[in-house]
């Protein structure tokens, strides 16, 4: 199955992600080095210019102490 490139979603994901890294005071480097990724791909993740994988998004969310939900409030899976 072909990767689908990064769209709308993924941006507002990766603000989302940028908006609670910064009420908690982190930099993108702590939260890289928290999951395992480097500061660049945090970049990249709140720059929207990436897909984050679910269990990439569940450590993510783990680590901004909010639940997965918060996230990805407002989207849907319409069929």
């Amino acid at each position: 199955m072909p990767r689908r490139p990064p769209g709308e979603i993924d941006r507002i994901i990766g603000q989302r992600i940028r908006q609670r890294r910064k009420e908690l005071g982190a930099s993108q480097s702590d939260l890289g080095i928290a999951i395992g990724v480097s500061y660049q791909q945090i970049q990249k993740y709140e720059a929207g210019k990436g897909s984050i994988s679910v269990a990439r998004l569940v450590e993510i969310a783990n680590q901004l102490q909010v639940p997965v939900a918060n996230i990805l409030d407002g989207f849907s899976c319409g069929r």
